[in-house]
Protein backbone atom coordinates (compact mmCIF):
# COMPACT_ATOMS: atom_id res chain seq x y z
CA UNK A 1 0.00 0.00 0.00
CA UNK A 2 2.91 2.38 0.77
CA UNK A 3 4.07 2.02 -2.85
CA UNK A 4 0.70 2.94 -4.33
CA UNK A 5 1.15 6.07 -6.51
CA UNK A 6 -0.18 9.40 -5.27
CA UNK A 7 -1.63 12.20 -7.34
CA UNK A 8 0.67 14.81 -8.85
CA UNK A 9 -0.97 17.53 -6.74
CA UNK A 10 -0.35 15.68 -3.47
CA UNK A 11 3.22 15.00 -4.58
CA UNK A 12 3.66 18.73 -5.23
CA UNK A 13 2.45 19.44 -1.70
CA UNK A 14 4.83 16.89 -0.15
CA UNK A 15 7.79 18.36 -2.06
CA UNK A 16 6.74 21.87 -1.00
CA UNK A 17 6.63 20.78 2.62
CA UNK A 18 10.07 19.18 2.36
CA UNK A 19 11.46 22.40 0.93
CA UNK A 20 9.85 24.35 3.76
CA UNK A 21 10.97 22.06 6.58
CA UNK A 22 14.47 21.46 5.19
CA UNK A 23 15.13 25.19 4.82
CA UNK A 24 15.64 25.54 8.58
CA UNK A 25 13.49 28.66 8.65
CA UNK A 26 10.14 26.97 9.19
CA UNK A 27 8.06 28.51 11.96
CA UNK A 28 6.17 26.70 14.69
CA UNK A 29 2.93 27.56 12.89
CA UNK A 30 4.26 26.00 9.67
CA UNK A 31 5.29 22.84 11.50
CA UNK A 32 1.83 22.62 13.06
CA UNK A 33 0.24 23.18 9.65
CA UNK A 34 2.37 20.38 8.23
CA UNK A 35 1.24 18.04 11.00
CA UNK A 36 -2.41 18.81 10.18
CA UNK A 37 -1.78 18.26 6.46
CA UNK A 38 0.03 14.96 7.11
CA UNK A 39 -2.81 13.67 9.30
CA UNK A 40 -5.65 14.91 7.11
CA UNK A 41 -5.48 12.20 4.47
CA UNK A 42 -3.88 8.76 4.04
CA UNK A 43 -2.58 9.84 0.62
CA UNK A 44 -0.70 12.74 2.24
CA UNK A 45 1.05 10.38 4.66
CA UNK A 46 1.85 7.96 1.84
CA UNK A 47 3.37 10.70 -0.32
CA UNK A 48 5.53 11.88 2.57
CA UNK A 49 6.75 8.35 3.28
CA UNK A 50 7.60 7.73 -0.37
CA UNK A 51 9.45 11.02 -0.58
CA UNK A 52 11.50 10.01 2.47
CA UNK A 53 12.23 6.62 0.92
CA UNK A 54 13.57 8.36 -2.17
CA UNK A 55 15.78 10.57 -0.02
CA UNK A 56 17.27 7.48 1.63
CA UNK A 57 17.74 5.73 -1.70
CA UNK A 58 19.76 8.60 -3.15
CA UNK A 59 21.40 9.94 0.02
CA UNK A 60 24.82 8.75 -1.14
CA UNK A 61 24.50 10.74 -4.34
CA UNK A 62 23.49 13.91 -2.47
CA UNK A 63 24.01 17.23 -4.24
CA UNK A 64 22.61 17.26 -7.78
CA UNK A 65 20.18 14.38 -7.29
CA UNK A 66 18.54 15.89 -4.23
CA UNK A 67 18.34 19.31 -5.80
CA UNK A 68 16.73 17.83 -8.93
CA UNK A 69 14.17 16.03 -6.79
CA UNK A 70 13.16 19.17 -4.92
CA UNK A 71 12.43 21.20 -8.03
CA UNK A 72 8.89 21.53 -9.31
CA UNK A 73 7.75 18.79 -11.69
CA UNK A 74 7.89 21.24 -14.59
CA UNK A 75 11.68 21.72 -14.22
CA UNK A 76 12.65 18.23 -12.99
CA UNK A 77 13.43 16.91 -16.46
CA UNK A 78 15.70 19.86 -17.20
CA UNK A 79 17.51 19.45 -13.89
CA UNK A 80 18.09 15.74 -14.47
CA UNK A 81 19.77 16.55 -17.78
CA UNK A 82 22.34 18.64 -15.86
CA UNK A 83 23.33 15.94 -13.39
CA UNK A 84 26.30 14.88 -15.52
CA UNK A 85 27.70 12.08 -17.58
CA UNK A 86 29.22 8.69 -16.91
CA UNK A 87 27.94 5.40 -15.56
CA UNK A 88 27.16 6.65 -12.04
CA UNK A 89 25.17 9.58 -13.38
CA UNK A 90 23.31 7.33 -15.81
CA UNK A 91 22.24 5.06 -12.95
CA UNK A 92 21.12 8.08 -10.95
CA UNK A 93 19.11 9.50 -13.84
CA UNK A 94 17.38 6.18 -14.48
CA UNK A 95 16.54 5.87 -10.79
CA UNK A 96 15.08 9.35 -10.59
CA UNK A 97 13.04 8.96 -13.73
CA UNK A 98 11.71 5.58 -12.63
CA UNK A 99 10.47 7.17 -9.42
CA UNK A 100 8.91 10.12 -11.23
CA UNK A 101 7.16 7.74 -13.64
CA UNK A 102 5.17 6.33 -10.70
CA UNK A 103 3.42 9.69 -10.48
CA UNK A 104 3.50 10.88 -14.07
CA UNK A 105 3.43 8.62 -17.07
CA UNK A 106 6.56 8.30 -19.13
CA UNK A 107 4.28 9.34 -21.97
CA UNK A 108 4.11 12.82 -20.47
CA UNK A 109 7.85 13.35 -20.69
CA UNK A 110 8.16 11.83 -24.16
CA UNK A 111 4.99 13.34 -25.65
CA UNK A 112 5.03 15.23 -28.93
CA UNK A 113 3.41 18.23 -27.26
CA UNK A 114 3.03 19.06 -23.56
CA UNK A 115 2.37 22.00 -21.28
CA UNK A 116 3.69 22.76 -17.81
CA UNK A 117 1.71 23.77 -14.76
CA UNK A 118 -0.27 26.93 -15.55
CA UNK A 119 0.65 26.81 -19.25
CA UNK A 120 -1.82 26.59 -22.14
CA UNK A 121 -1.04 26.17 -25.82
CA UNK A 122 -2.96 25.98 -29.11
CA UNK A 123 -1.81 24.16 -32.25
CA UNK A 124 -3.13 24.05 -35.81
CA UNK A 125 -2.57 20.54 -37.20
CA UNK A 126 -1.87 19.62 -40.82
CA UNK A 127 -5.54 18.72 -41.46
CA UNK A 128 -6.77 22.09 -40.18
CA UNK A 129 -7.78 20.78 -36.75
CA UNK A 130 -7.31 23.24 -33.87
CA UNK A 131 -6.14 21.57 -30.66
CA UNK A 132 -5.67 23.43 -27.36
CA UNK A 133 -3.79 21.93 -24.42
CA UNK A 134 -4.79 22.93 -20.90
CA UNK A 135 -2.44 23.12 -17.93
CA UNK A 136 -0.04 20.18 -17.43
CA UNK A 137 -1.24 18.23 -20.47
CA UNK A 138 0.54 15.94 -22.91
CA UNK A 139 -0.43 14.51 -26.30
CA UNK A 140 1.05 12.46 -29.10
CA UNK A 141 -0.06 13.22 -32.65
CA UNK A 142 -0.25 10.10 -34.81
CA UNK A 143 -1.60 10.78 -38.31
CA UNK A 144 -1.30 8.12 -41.02
CA UNK A 145 -3.14 7.14 -44.20
CA UNK A 146 -5.94 5.42 -42.23
CA UNK A 147 -6.76 7.76 -39.34
CA UNK A 148 -5.95 10.95 -37.50
CA UNK A 149 -5.09 9.90 -33.94
CA UNK A 150 -4.45 12.06 -30.88
CA UNK A 151 -3.22 10.19 -27.78
CA UNK A 152 -3.90 12.12 -24.57
CA UNK A 153 -1.52 11.00 -21.81
CA UNK A 154 -2.38 13.57 -19.15
CA UNK A 155 -4.43 16.69 -18.65
CA UNK A 156 -7.11 18.12 -20.92
CA UNK A 157 -7.50 19.10 -24.56
CA UNK A 158 -10.01 21.04 -26.61
CA UNK A 159 -10.51 19.75 -30.16
CA UNK A 160 -12.07 21.55 -33.11
CA UNK A 161 -11.72 19.14 -36.01
CA UNK A 162 -10.82 20.07 -39.55
CA UNK A 163 -13.55 19.17 -42.04
CA UNK A 164 -11.64 18.68 -45.29
CA UNK A 165 -10.25 15.25 -44.45
CA UNK A 166 -12.09 11.94 -44.78
CA UNK A 167 -9.92 9.99 -42.35
CA UNK A 168 -11.54 9.26 -38.96
CA UNK A 169 -10.46 11.61 -36.20
CA UNK A 170 -9.79 9.73 -32.93
CA UNK A 171 -8.77 10.85 -29.46
CA UNK A 172 -7.46 7.97 -27.34
CA UNK A 173 -6.65 7.65 -23.63
CA UNK A 174 -5.91 4.58 -21.53
CA UNK A 175 -9.68 4.36 -20.89
CA UNK A 176 -10.84 4.20 -24.51
CA UNK A 177 -11.33 5.95 -27.83
CA UNK A 178 -13.51 8.88 -28.89
CA UNK A 179 -14.36 9.32 -32.57
CA UNK A 180 -15.31 12.80 -33.72
CA UNK A 181 -18.35 13.21 -35.92
CA UNK A 182 -17.52 16.64 -37.31
CA UNK A 183 -17.35 18.44 -34.01
CA UNK A 184 -15.89 20.49 -31.18
CA UNK A 185 -15.30 18.71 -27.87
CA UNK A 186 -13.20 18.41 -24.71
CA UNK A 187 -11.35 15.37 -23.36
CA UNK A 188 -9.95 15.36 -19.83
CA UNK A 189 -8.02 12.65 -18.00
CA UNK A 190 -9.27 12.46 -14.40
CA UNK A 191 -8.44 10.18 -11.47
CA UNK A 192 -11.64 8.15 -12.04
CA UNK A 193 -11.48 7.96 -15.83
CA UNK A 194 -11.72 10.09 -18.98
CA UNK A 195 -14.31 12.86 -19.21
CA UNK A 196 -15.74 13.61 -22.65
CA UNK A 197 -17.70 16.86 -23.10
CA UNK A 198 -19.35 17.58 -26.46
CA UNK A 199 -19.62 21.27 -27.31
CA UNK A 200 -20.84 20.92 -30.90
CA UNK A 201 -22.18 18.11 -33.12
CA UNK A 202 -21.45 14.61 -31.74
CA UNK A 203 -18.73 12.17 -30.63
CA UNK A 204 -18.82 8.35 -30.50
CA UNK A 205 -17.20 6.97 -27.32
CA UNK A 206 -16.02 3.38 -26.80
CA UNK A 207 -14.32 2.10 -23.61
CA UNK A 208 -11.04 0.24 -24.02
CA UNK A 209 -12.33 -3.11 -22.72
CA UNK A 210 -15.85 -2.95 -24.11
CA UNK A 211 -17.26 -3.35 -27.60
CA UNK A 212 -20.11 -0.96 -26.85
CA UNK A 213 -19.98 2.42 -28.55
CA UNK A 214 -22.30 5.28 -27.64
CA UNK A 215 -22.85 8.59 -29.40
CA UNK A 216 -22.91 11.75 -27.31
CA UNK A 217 -24.51 14.85 -28.71
CA UNK A 218 -23.99 18.58 -28.25
CA UNK A 219 -24.42 19.66 -24.64
CA UNK A 220 -23.69 16.22 -23.16
CA UNK A 221 -20.81 14.80 -21.10
CA UNK A 222 -19.83 11.38 -19.78
CA UNK A 223 -17.11 9.85 -17.61
CA UNK A 224 -15.59 6.81 -19.31
CA UNK A 225 -13.61 4.11 -17.51
CA UNK A 226 -11.73 1.33 -19.26
CA UNK A 227 -14.72 -1.03 -19.17
CA UNK A 228 -17.84 1.14 -19.23
CA UNK A 229 -19.44 4.49 -19.86
CA UNK A 230 -20.96 6.35 -16.94
CA UNK A 231 -24.29 8.12 -16.92
CA UNK A 232 -24.67 10.81 -19.57
CA UNK A 233 -25.23 14.26 -18.07
CA UNK A 234 -25.48 17.87 -19.20
CA UNK A 235 -22.37 19.99 -19.65
CA UNK A 236 -20.97 21.86 -16.69
CA UNK A 237 -21.36 25.64 -16.78
CA UNK A 238 -18.36 27.16 -18.56
CA UNK A 239 -16.90 23.77 -19.46
CA UNK A 240 -14.64 25.32 -22.12
CA UNK A 241 -14.02 28.66 -20.39
CA UNK A 242 -10.42 27.60 -19.76
CA UNK A 243 -9.74 27.97 -23.50
CA UNK A 244 -10.39 31.69 -22.94
CA UNK A 245 -8.27 31.86 -19.80
CA UNK A 246 -11.14 31.74 -17.33
CA UNK A 247 -12.60 29.33 -14.78
CA UNK A 248 -16.37 29.57 -14.44
CA UNK A 249 -18.25 27.89 -11.58
CA UNK A 250 -21.90 27.92 -10.55
CA UNK A 251 -22.82 27.18 -6.92
CA UNK A 252 -19.99 24.71 -6.28
CA UNK A 253 -18.26 23.98 -2.95
CA UNK A 254 -15.25 26.20 -2.30
CA UNK A 255 -13.11 23.05 -2.10
CA UNK A 256 -13.97 22.24 -5.72
CA UNK A 257 -12.95 25.71 -6.86
CA UNK A 258 -9.67 25.53 -4.92
CA UNK A 259 -8.89 22.07 -6.35
CA UNK A 260 -9.35 23.40 -9.86
CA UNK A 261 -7.30 26.56 -9.30
CA UNK A 262 -4.58 24.34 -7.82
CA UNK A 263 -4.07 22.73 -11.23
CA UNK A 264 -2.81 26.07 -12.55
CA UNK A 265 -0.15 26.87 -9.95
CA UNK A 266 2.95 25.16 -8.57
CA UNK A 267 3.12 24.09 -4.96
CA UNK A 268 0.24 23.51 -2.59
CA UNK A 269 -3.11 25.31 -2.60
CA UNK A 270 -5.49 24.10 0.09
CA UNK A 271 -8.66 24.99 1.92
CA UNK A 272 -9.48 24.60 5.61
CA UNK A 273 -12.24 22.06 6.40
CA UNK A 274 -14.42 24.65 8.15
CA UNK A 275 -14.87 26.65 4.93
CA UNK A 276 -14.52 23.87 2.34
CA UNK A 277 -18.28 23.50 1.86
CA UNK A 278 -19.09 27.18 1.37
CA UNK A 279 -20.78 27.67 -2.00
CA UNK A 280 -19.34 29.92 -4.67
CA UNK A 281 -20.42 31.23 -8.08
CA UNK A 282 -18.28 33.34 -10.36
CA UNK A 283 -15.57 33.71 -13.00
CA UNK A 284 -11.89 33.56 -12.11
CA UNK A 285 -8.73 34.30 -14.16
CA UNK A 286 -6.46 31.32 -14.70
CA UNK A 287 -3.38 33.33 -15.66
CA UNK A 288 -3.33 34.99 -12.23
CA UNK A 289 -4.45 32.58 -9.52
CA UNK A 290 -3.42 35.02 -6.79
CA UNK A 291 -5.93 37.51 -8.18
CA UNK A 292 -8.52 34.72 -8.37
CA UNK A 293 -7.98 33.95 -4.68
CA UNK A 294 -8.15 37.61 -3.70
CA UNK A 295 -11.53 37.91 -5.43
CA UNK A 296 -12.98 35.49 -2.87
CA UNK A 297 -12.49 37.93 -0.01
CA UNK A 298 -15.39 40.34 -0.63
CA UNK A 299 -17.99 37.56 -0.96
CA UNK A 300 -16.93 34.82 1.48
CA UNK A 301 -15.90 34.89 5.18
CA UNK A 302 -12.39 33.71 4.36
CA UNK A 303 -8.83 34.95 4.30
CA UNK A 304 -5.71 33.82 2.46
CA UNK A 305 -2.77 32.45 4.45
CA UNK A 306 0.42 32.49 2.40
CA UNK A 307 3.40 30.95 4.16
CA UNK A 308 5.46 31.01 0.97
CA UNK A 309 4.58 31.63 -2.69
CA UNK A 310 4.20 27.84 -3.09
CA UNK A 311 2.22 27.14 0.09
CA UNK A 312 -1.18 28.88 0.28
CA UNK A 313 -4.29 27.98 2.27
CA UNK A 314 -7.79 29.48 2.27
CA UNK A 315 -9.00 29.62 5.88
CA UNK A 316 -11.91 31.04 7.87
CA UNK A 317 -11.81 34.73 8.61
CA UNK A 318 -11.63 35.42 12.36
CA UNK A 319 -14.79 36.84 13.90
CA UNK A 320 -14.71 40.59 14.13
CA UNK A 321 -14.70 41.96 17.70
Amino acid sequence: MNNKPVSARVLDAAIAWQLCLDSGSGTADERAEFARWHAANEEHARAWMQLGMLDQRFSAAAGPARQALLQSRASLRQRVRKIGSGVASLVLVVGLLSWVSAYQSVGYWLADQRTGTGEQRSLRLTDGTLISLNTHSAVDIRFDEKERLIVLHEGEVSIETGHKDDRPFIVATEDGRMRALGTRFLVKVEDQGTRLSVLQSAVAARPQDSGDEQILHEGQQVLMSHDRLGQIAGLNVGADAWTRGMLVVDNVPLSELIDELGRYRSGYLGVAPEVANLRITGSFPLNDTNLALTSLLPTLPVQIEQHTPWWVTVVAKPNSP
